[in-house]
């Protein structure tokens, strides 16, 4: 059994250890938000939060998150970032099909709790490395910003 702490709820799983964090998730406990992209950390649709830090579920073996907070699409938006980048991006159209949003905003929660007023820098840096097949970059973008602004943040 591995110790876990989802979204605030401690709780034990039996998988092997090696099993990917985004398959325990999804098939174990049922919180589907995260998305299966490409396997292989580079497209960004399965970020999650471990310990508030943004890391990509689908290379996270479950092991190493054992006894660590993890914080999924699920609950982002019980936390202020969370919601107003939730309501930035219903503001600001950001979704097309959705497929890469819950990994955009998980993403971009990161980067606003550790840089409330992040540059133009700062945010193609933090969000480099999720991929839109739609090309919804500049609303991405804007949407962060406007989220910032709700905060106190941007610059």
């Amino acid at each position: 059994m591995i110790p876990l702490d989802i979204n605030g709820k401690r709780q034990n799983v039996d998988v092997p250890g090696e099993t990917p964090l985004l398959w325990t998730l999804r098939d174990e406990l049922g919180l589907t938000g995260t998305k299966f992209g490409c396997g292989m950390a580079l497209c960004g649709a399965c970020t999650v939060h471990v310990d508030g830090q943004a890391v990509r579920s689908c290379i996270t073996p479950i092991s190493a998150v054992a006894n660590r907070k993890v914080t999924t699409i699920e609950a982002v938006g019980g936390e202020a970032v969370g919601r107003a980048l939730q309501a930035a991006w219903v503001d600001k159209g950001v979704p097309q099909c959705g497929y890469c949003q819950a990994g955009q905003i998980m993403s971009a929660a990161a980067l606003l709790k550790r840089t409330p007023k992040p540059s133009e820098t700062q945010i193609d840096e933090a969000m480099s490395g999720n991929i839109c097949r739609c090309g919804t970059y500049t609303r991405i973008r804007a949407a962060i910003k406007q989220a910032a602004a709700q905060q106190g943040g941007t610059r």
